[in-house]
């Protein structure tokens, strides 16, 4: 009996001694094993749905659950195939992505809402940049210009959604809409005009005073009055309250800051996207490792819901931030979204191949409050973390 309590306690003190040692991953090997294995999850996915639909996430019963090209998501699967070809070179992606990206194109017109920018910029966008496609650049300026009819000058910001008479909301504003300047900074790159960066510089600065409290955290939904350009209403429709910091939310409005400063190098850009980052990673409520919650104010924590997508913007948007800081901040900007990215690679939140619907992401949250797509993957948060391995291989834009 001694004998074998003496085997056990050394069995058990050298697996503690492995698991103590073990150095982990190299950060490089992982996101090529991760887009390695995204390489066979996306070929696998697009073989499930027509051409003419596009994934959004999974229905309760684990069933695909797709979406037609108006939907605001559209534009990330054929994202995700161009960045996927970026990475590997598999001409057979390219194909792909050529057919799904075409599913997108009737898009350019629709003056519906904000989100033509994901829909175009991210398939068009990625695939003129990628393998200059022909007629790709007429397709983004058409988006653009179709974006800038939803200016009010007035205001000074492209209008988000319709107006809301139930929620009191004349000229609604997201801060997801800083996402979408970007397709208007490309327009001006693409032609020359001015116009377009104007739009975006003027719908940034407004973005900037209005939407953002003084920690660093910001509101989800402004409404202004569209005659004076007076601020009406500052909600939070998403979250858990007004005056929460709804986790998806503070990161797409760190991604559009940093963007904003790599098209304009507007010194209030940088520093405001560092304060916006330095306020995320510095909250008491973010876990150790990085995945926020839905909301850093929700109630239960930790006993609530992480959010993948949130996360998997933030890392994206810290990578291309160190471009632009000090060293002691790239080096603490890079090294959190590493932390983010062995999190995301781990088996905690990243599927194995033939689970999760061929998605790459589990936990992602669309909107809690209104019970929609909750814990669940979602399309746009698998984008966000290919996007994020590509920038920290060296690959990707930034």
């Amino acid at each position: 009996m001694r004998k074998m309590l003496g085997i056990t306690v050394c069995i058990i003190s050298l697996c503690l001694f492995y698991c103590l040692n073990r150095k982990p991953q190299n950060p490089s090997a992982l996101c090529k094993k991760s887009l390695d294995l995204a390489v066979e999850q996306y070929f696998t996915l697009d073989k499930t749905f027509p051409d003419s639909l596009f994934p959004r996430t999974l229905h309760p019963d684990g069933s695909l659950r797709t979406c037609r090209s108006d939907w605001w998501v559209s534009g990330f699967f054929p994202g995700s195939l161009w960045l996927l070809y970026e990475y590997s070179g598999n001409d057979s992606l390219k194909e792909r992505a050529l057919v799904r990206t075409a599913a997108v194109e009737k898009e350019k017109l629709n003056a519906s809402d904000h989100d033509i920018g994901f829909k175009i910029g991210c398939s068009f966008g990625n695939g003129l940049r990628i393998a200059q496609v022909p007629g790709y650049t007429e397709t983004m300026l058409t988006a653009a210009r179709t974006l800038a009819t939803r200016f009010n000058p007035r205001v000074g910001c492209i209008q988000s959604w319709g107006p809301n008479q139930e929620r009191g909301w004349e000229f609604p504003v997201i801060v997801d809409n800083m996402m979408n300047l970007e397709l208007l900074f490309r327009a001006t790159s693409l032609t020359g005009d001015s116009a377009f960066y104007h739009i975006a510089v003027s719908h940034a600065d407004r973005t900037l005073k209005n939407h953002y409290r003084p920690d660093g955290s910001c509101w989800h939904v402004l409404s202004y009055d569209p005659e004076t350009g007076r601020v009406e209403k500052r909600n939070t429709a998403q979250g858990f309250s007004d005056e929460s910091a709804w986790a998806r939310g503070q990161s797409w409005g760190l991604y559009g800051f940093v963007m904003c400063y790599r098209e304009t190098k507007a010194e209030r850009y940088l520093s405001h996207a560092v304060k916006i980052a330095d306020f995320l990673l510095n909250h008491p409520n973010l876990p150790k490792d990085g995945i926020p919650y839905w909301d850093y104010d929700a109630p239960d924590i930790p006993g609530t819901y992480r959010d993948t997508s949130a996360g998997a913007i933030m890392a994206s948007a810290l990578l291309e931030l160190g471009d632009y800081v000090d060293t002691n901040r790239s080096l603490f900007y890079r090294d959190s979204a590493v932390r983010m990215l062995r999190s995301l690679s781990g088996d905690a939140f990243r599927s194995a191949l033939n689970e999760n619907g061929n998605f790459l992401l589990k936990h992602g949250v669309g909107s809690l409050p209104g019970q929609s797509e909750v814990d669940v993957p979602l399309t746009y948060g698998d984008y966000y973390y290919i996007e994020a391995m590509l920038r920290f291989l060296g690959t990707g834009q930034s």
